[in-house]
């Protein structure tokens, strides 16, 4: 397994586990980060812990990734397993497969994108 993808499978377990702290500290601090939620995107780790706390007042997500991908430019794809309900009320909003694509700098993830189909 690479170190990339050592700091992704940390960075998915924190996530899921709601430990954003932990997640954030794998980010570059100039991390660009997709708005998948409500649109745009977001840039530095507060931008990211706001939109974080935005969205998970909202929702639920648990991101379980699959498969990664080393691509010839040096990105990492990840193939994830991805289910939203509803915060609150735990209601099924969308369980789908979707991919993520991530730059690294330095060890830190400097820039994520939601790829489309």
């Amino acid at each position: 397994m690479s170190s990339s993808e050592q700091i992704l499978r940390r960075a998915y377990r924190a996530f899921n586990s709601g430990e954003i702290d932990t997640a954030i500290e794998l980010m570059h601090p100039e991390v660009d980060w997709p708005n998948a939620w409500e649109g745009g995107r977001v840039l530095g780790r507060s931008a990211v812990r706001e939109y974080w706390a935005r969205q998970f007042g909202a929702i639920s997500s648990d991101v379980e990734p699959e498969a990664f991908i080393e691509e010839p430019d040096g990105a990492i794809t990840v193939d994830v397993h991805q289910v939203v309900r509803e915060a609150g009320t735990n209601r099924l909003l969308s369980d789908s497969r979707i991919r993520h694509r991530y730059r690294l700098r330095d060890g830190l993830v400097v820039r994520m994108d939601v790829l489309g189909d």
